[in-house]
């Protein structure tokens, strides 16, 4: 059976200043080593690399120039100078958003104190929000969204923290009248995928994109005709290659923070998107569906004192 045309958020001439190291990020893990000497070094040090000519960086990496331009290219660029000028641009706006001196990427270290832990988590938490938000691909998006409202059946596969997204978005679908499942046991997965048909939609979440319980249950839903959705921070990732459709976050993990706190963030802004997607082209059902769960569950809630149930 053909598979369906495959639609990505990432297009190697989009235009990029908004979110350059956010988009170098994503790539790193796809990246050849020398590529990934240079994006490293680059994410780490966006405001540096602006003054440095091409052989200063590649210098400061320990690769040859034509390795950097052969990186350029790889990431989108036409060359250096291309995206020097991105970097300029994205840096200048975040200086005109007044998070100047802000350690936006840092990690928490055991010398932090509990407010600039606090101060670190909430930044990286909104950066996380809303740079996902600022990179999603609308069209992919509508064409997901698309999906799910004509789908008979929604399966959503995810493990570890993906689970828990994963289960919020059952719950949400489930609430609205749609009929949807979320496994994360690879072999009742694989069971229900195996099930699927032309009229469903399978849902991956997989943050690094490779995690082959999940991907194992796309592909199999895949190969039974289902429409087949990833939702991963990584673009270029494993999962990407068995899905019909690919929604990207842009959440940055560190030592703390590693698979469970800003890239389940950026997943639920992913999922909200495509819930509310949902329930405004079914809206008259959706709105049905909301009143007769909210009364259904209606008596399980204490009542504030002197306020009638």
């Amino acid at each position: 059976m053909p598979r369906k045309t495959k639609l990505s958020t990432v297009a190697p001439d989009a235009d990029l200043p908004e979110g350059t190291v956010v988009h170098i990020r994503a790539l790193l893990p796809s990246l050849p080593p020398a590529g990934r000497q240079l994006g490293e070094y680059i994410v780490a040090n966006p405001t540096a690399v602006t003054a440095m000519t091409i052989t200063e960086i590649s210098t400061a990496c320990g690769v040859s120039e034509t390795s950097t331009v052969r990186f350029c290219r790889a990431i989108g660029f036409h060359g250096y100078a291309e995206l020097r000028l991105a970097l300029a641009t994205e840096m200048g706006r975040v200086q005109g958003s007044g998070h100047v001196g802000r350690v936006v990427g840092s990690d928490i270290t055991p010398a932090d104190d509990l407010s600039a832990v606090i101060e670190k988590i909430s930044y990286a938490d909104a950066r996380a929000v809303e740079e996902t938000a600022a990179q999603l691909d609308v069209d992919v998006l509508k064409r997901v969204i698309d999906a799910l409202v004509a789908a008979r059946r929604v399966d959503v596969y995810g493990v570890g923290a993906s689970a828990f997204v994963a289960l919020d978005f059952q719950q949400k679908l489930h609430r609205i009248g749609r009929v949807a499942f979320a496994w994360s046991d690879i072999h009742i997965a694989l069971t229900s995928a195996a099930l699927l048909g032309k009229q469903d939609v399978a849902f991956g979440i997989s943050h690094t994109g490779v995690t082959r319980d999940t991907i194992e249950a796309l592909t199999e839903a895949g190969r039974h005709g289902a429409t087949t959705v990833a939702l991963t921070n990584f673009p270029l990732s494993p999962i990407t290659k068995v899905a019909d459709l690919v929604l990207t976050t842009a959440a940055r993990e560190t030592t703390f923070r590693s698979g469970a706190t800003a890239s389940r963030l950026a997943q639920l802004t992913v999922v909200d998107c495509m819930f509310v997607g949902v329930a405004q082209r079914t809206y008259a059902e959706t709105r049905t569906a909301l009143e007769k769960t909210r009364e259904a569950i209606s008596g399980h809630r204490v009542a504030a004192r002197g306020a009638k149930r």
